[in-house]
């Protein structure tokens, strides 16, 4: 067993306790995520499973597609609606002043990584010294917002929107820096991740439907490794360089106009996928090396 499972996360569920869920149902412990989903987030969380597992660090740091809300007037230490409220406003700002500050986040920006967080500093994850009444200095880091659409705001107060954003991108963070902007605090009160790379919200499975299948029934559905992959682009071979690149050899090709040369790219040899090469140039020559054999 080898691919995908796009899996709806409930509310609640942790993303290691998905990941156990999934070991149980298969009865296999080659069994990963492709990038924590917080408990209060609903949506998709790609499981991968046996050399699955293998892809998730290129699926990790593809886009990610939110549908959020951001309730105004209040700031919790969490910056979502599961932490300690800190701070309250009755200040009143008008629809202008929101569609206008959310139009000044569109784009390359910084964000300040929030104390509950699974982020690591010095080794250890920002969420445990939170809970231990301790803050520390973060780096800003640099993410990118590629789309920031609002759906509906209601009384002023609620923001429900759709992001597309990078990898390393919080949403509830968003929320904070938004309500900040506007002097009257926010947080993010609703999560769902609708998207991740082709995974989409629409034909993801729920953890009931899962669980009342058949354990053929779930070797049925789980997709294929190069479904994960479809973000990199693609080098088609004819079938004469399987055993080579199967073994490790590197292969003087072509050279390749629509490829970026160092960057990952999936290999398909005689129509099927191979697994993920890198192409660069030494001497002039245009060289082929696989990175990770999946079908070899």
């Amino acid at each position: 067993m080898e691919g995908i499972i796009n899996f709806f996360k409930p509310e609640g569920m942790t993303s290691h306790d998905a990941v156990y869920l999934f070991r149980r149902l298969l009865g296999m412990k080659k069994v990963g995520h492709t990038g924590t989903l917080d408990p209060m987030a609903t949506g998709v969380l790609p499981i991968c499973i046996g050399k699955g597992t293998k892809v998730s660090d290129y699926l990790s740091n593809v886009d990610k597609e939110y549908i959020a809300e951001m309730t105004l007037g209040v700031k919790t230490d969490t910056q979502d609606s599961t932490g300690k409220v800190i701070e309250t406003s009755l200040k009143k700002v008008s629809k202008d002043e929101i569609i206008s500050c959310f139009e000044g986040y569109i784009g390359d920006i910084e964000q300040t990584p929030p104390m509950f967080s699974a982020k690591k500093i010095n080794g250890k994850k920002l969420y445990d010294l939170a809970r231990k009444g301790i803050e520390v200095q973060r780096k800003k880091n640099k993410i990118t917002i590629k789309k920031l659409e609002i759906i509906n705001i209601i009384d002023n107060k609620r923001v429900i929107f759709k992001v597309l954003c990078s990898k390393g991108t919080y949403v509830r963070t968003l929320c904070n820096d938004i309500g900040e902007d506007l002097g009257t605090y926010g947080h993010m009160s609703y999560l769902l991740r609708s998207r991740v790379a082709d995974y989409d919200v629409n034909s993801a499975l729920g953890m009931e439907t899962l669980k009342s299948m058949t354990k053929d029934e779930l070797v049925r559905i789980i997709l294929p490794l190069d479904s994960a992959l479809t973000h990199l682009p693609e080098m088609q071979l004819d079938s004469s360089f399987f055993k080579p690149l199967s073994n490790g050899v590197k292969l003087e090709i072509d050279n390749v106009d629509n490829l970026v040369y160092n960057n990952p790219i999936r290999v398909y040899v005689g129509g099927v996928f191979l697994g993920i090469g890198k192409v660069y140039t030494d001497n002039d020559k245009v060289i082929l090396k696989m990175e990770k054999v999946f079908n070899g």
